[in-house]
């Protein structure tokens, strides 16, 4: 799968059909920033008529893992990746269309050269913020991805 929005939102419909029907979806992303969009309808609210906190959380793992799953391929090695840790904080209620940005794709090339290099898996950390269609913070997202070479 190359480096592109469009492709990874079909690629989404098949492996990721819950975020999908959700309406989460990739909007941008290059090997340092994704950036990902969910917009609060009735299909993805909880009862206090706001987007559900898991919905925010798939947009925002999403953020994350695509550009961990490019870098995995770029590399040419079969390497397994997990979510072994999340936290989150939610400072606004999330109504509209939620974005979340991350910009941590810089810690990841490193982490995957370095489970080549050792053989050992790796952790590292990437943060997702989201935000309301007039800018404002409603949720931050903190990762922790696992990510070892399969035998």
């Amino acid at each position: 799968m190359a480096l592109n929005a469009s492709k990874f939102n079909s690629f989404s419909f098949f492996k990721l059909p819950s975020a999908w029907w959700c309406g989460v979806r990739l909007k941008y992303i290059d090997e340092n920033k994704a950036v990902t969009s969910v917009k609060h309808r009735w299909f993805n609210q909880n009862p206090f008529n706001s987007m559900f906190w898991a919905v925010q959380g798939m947009a925002a793992e999403l953020s994350t893992g695509a550009m961990v799953i490019n870098e995995i391929q770029k590399s040419g090695k079969k390497i397994s990746m997990l979510v072994a840790n999340n936290k989150a904080t939610f400072t606004k209620k999330a109504t509209g269309r939620i974005t979340f940005t991350c910009e941590d794709g810089h810690l990841i090339s490193k982490a995957i050269q370095d489970t080549i290099a050792t053989g050992e898996g790796q952790t590292f950390w990437m943060k997702s913020i989201g935000v309301n269609e007039d800018g404002v913070e409603v949720s931050t997202f903190n990762f922790e991805w696992t990510i070892r070479l399969k035998a």
